[in-house]
């Protein structure tokens, strides 16, 4: 088995990881990166722009798998570092605890959340970040907006596979849903 797992990034080969797509529902993290004011309120929202696994280019929260043998909370940091840049400071608890539980299916009837490639279930997080982002070579774009501005229906259609429902999800957990 060991020329199956990449040890060098706990992950598995091209062919077999097709194979657990087709038959295993992955683990993934969703973070919705905010910026903070000193009271704690959320004063803006950060959004990538991306290709999304549909093919599309998008705006799209933080996202990805979680690695065999990696903790949740190492997971957000790595996602968040790699899409967000090294110096964004995310400031993830020692113990985070999801705001919601998504599930993407390839059928877009299942759950609202969609993902074309496999049966995934996602962890999501609202995560405020201090420091400088600049989008890495993962995303085309960062854009930051108001929480309304987030949760408006301009933004809505920019997102696709039930990002936008996350987003508002997000929003509505830290009390910022207009």
């Amino acid at each position: 088995m060991s020329d199956q797992i990449d040890t060098r990034t706990a992950w598995l080969s091209p062919d077999l990881l097709a194979s657990v797509r087709a038959n295993v529902p992955l683990v993934y993290v969703d973070a919705i990166p905010v910026r903070v004011d000193e009271s704690g309120r959320v004063t803006q929202v950060g959004l990538l722009l991306r290709v999304a696994s549909d093919g599309s280019i998008s705006r799209m929260l933080v996202s990805g798998r979680v690695l065999y043998g990696e903790r949740v909370r190492d997971a957000l940091i790595r996602h968040l570092e790699k899409d967000l840049g090294p110096l964004a400071l995310p400031k993830v608890p020692t113990n985070p605890a999801p705001f919601t539980i998504a599930e993407y299916f390839p059928d877009p009837d299942i759950s609202g959340f969609v993902d074309p490639r496999h049966h995934a279930v996602s962890l999501a997080y609202v995560v405020p970040v201090s420091g400088d982002c600049t989008p890495t070579q993962q995303a085309l774009d960062l854009a930051w907006f108001t929480p309304a501005e987030a949760a408006s229906a301009k933004i809505a259609a920019d997102m696709t596979g039930g990002q936008d429902r996350l987003l508002r999800l997000g929003l509505a957990h830290v009390g910022e849903l207009p």
